[in-house]
């Protein structure tokens, strides 16, 4: 640490206020309008918007409290305990001003910093995204294992260890240059994966492939189709395969090196690792397999249903998950995955269960899919395989920014690294 003697400890309190969201009720809530940011909507670090519920404009007159925009610091003050860190209570995330003005509801809470004089908005949000203050947040918190609550009172409770300002914004620009190279990448991820599945629908269901002017259309089971195409199913151009789980009564199963996939880990991207990993000898005394890299898995069950992923390199699932392999090399991994990523509504609705939604396998090989002559596939393949090859080094990009990212955050933040005599100016690193 640079001058300790200028550090000091406080509560977030003495500098900052917790408010908890406006308690808007179920029937407030539009198909659009303004976006409301729920619990759900607060990750680790960032503000998803993907499912967001919406109200009318009027409610723009509420109280600024209860309005979030670019740069404001926000906490799930409901949640889960540590036991499954993704929902956990307490969890920190900073608004992005792409997103947009957004408001906030109850259960949500929102950071208001007062003294702005001591304390940096960065970097009271990286100090309290530390594993150890992120820890104390979650152990404060009250009730059931999914229902964990904390007051705004206890957050504002949180020990904060605070240098002088000129320090706090030299930490904070080394941090937010990570988080910003990673939010460059995760928008030119979206861009091209936007870019991959409007190939996929231009191609495969406007038909506006190259030379489609000079090709009839025919009919068939899925409707007119171009001729010489053909409707076939799932399991006639690729093979199918689902896991298992080795026995939790065995420790010799698990802390191997073999990848084991569970469908919350699927998220329509790349898959580089897995939160748990299983032994050889957990491989034969299961029904888990290895697959090898470019093996399509996608959720069977439950809340994940439909979701996606692609290995990079061979790697084993629970039965929850289905393994789509190739079997001809006309068709390729990635046109599975687009089939499958457009086609989710239509597979989600073959889902069974009643308390649980869930389909089989024999129901992913009876999916009805295009089989286009194989120029066309060929052709497709090449414009599509650069488009994946960018997104998966662009997502192994942001693996690595990130683990660096963590493994500096608390170091920084403790003052173990010392930045005092660094030429940082505020806001952007030194080049």
């Amino acid at each position: 640490m640079g001058n300790s003697k200028l550090w000091s400890n406080i509560n977030l309190g003495d500098v900052a206020k917790v408010v908890s969201g406006f308690a808007f009720k179920s029937s407030d809530f539009l198909s659009n309008g303004i976006p409301v940011i729920k619990i759900k909507n607060i990750r680790i670090g960032t503000v998803d918007l993907s499912e967001i519920d919406y109200v009318d404009p009027s409610f723009l007159s509420l109280d600024k409290k209860y309005h979030v925009q670019g740069g404001d610091i926000l906490i799930s003050l409901t949640g889960s305990h540590l036991t499954q860190p993704n929902s956990v209570v307490g969890r920190v995330a900073i608004h992005s001003s792409r997103l947009g003005h957004c408001l906030l509801n109850q259960r949500a809470g929102k950071i208001i910093i007062n003294r702005s004089d001591l304390i940096d908005q960065l970097f009271l949000f990286y100090s309290l995204c530390t594993n150890e203050k992120r820890q104390n947040i979650a152990l404060m918190a009250l009730g059931a294992a999914n229902q964990a609550n904390i007051s705004p009172s206890q957050v504002e409770s949180v020990n904060i260890l605070l240098p002088p300002l000129p320090i706090q914004r030299k930490i904070a620009a080394i941090l937010s240059t990570y988080d910003d190279l990673i939010e460059n990448n995760t928008r030119r991820i979206k861009i091209l994966e936007e870019m991959a599945r409007a190939l996929y629908r231009e191609w495969f269901v406007n038909f506006r492939f190259p030379g489609h002017e000079q090709v009839k259309m025919v009919d068939s089971e899925l409707g007119l189709i171009p001729e010489g195409w053909e409707v076939g199913k799932i399991d006639d151009i690729y093979r199918t395969s689902s896991g298992g789980t080795p026995s939790r009564n065995n420790p010799d199963f698990y802390g191997g090196s073999n990848l084991w996939i569970k469908t919350r880990e699927l998220n329509d991207g790349f898959i580089f690792d897995t939160e748990e990993k299983i032994t050889d000898l957990g491989l034969q005394k299961s029904s888990a397999k290895l697959f090898p890299s470019d093996t399509v898995i996608m959720a069977m069950y439950g809340a994940t249903i439909g979701k996606l992923g692609i290995l990079t390199s061979p790697a084993s699932t629970n039965q929850a998950c289905c393994a789509i392999l190739t079997n001809n090399s006309s068709f390729s991994s990635y046109y599975a995955f687009l089939y499958l990523l457009e086609n989710r509504e239509k597979i989600f609705s073959l889902g069974m269960g009643a308390a649980q939604q869930n389909i089989s396998q024999q129901v992913i090989k009876a999916l009805e899919i295009l089989k286009p002559s194989n120029e066309v596939m060929i052709n497709f393949n090449n414009l599509v395989e650069p488009l994946f090859k960018t997104i998966k080094i662009l997502q192994h990009k942001n693996i690595n920014l990130r683990r660096t990212r963590d493994l500096l955050l608390p170091k920084l933040i403790s003052g173990e690294i010392d930045v005092e005599n660094l030429d940082i100016k505020t806001g952007e690193i030194a080049a």
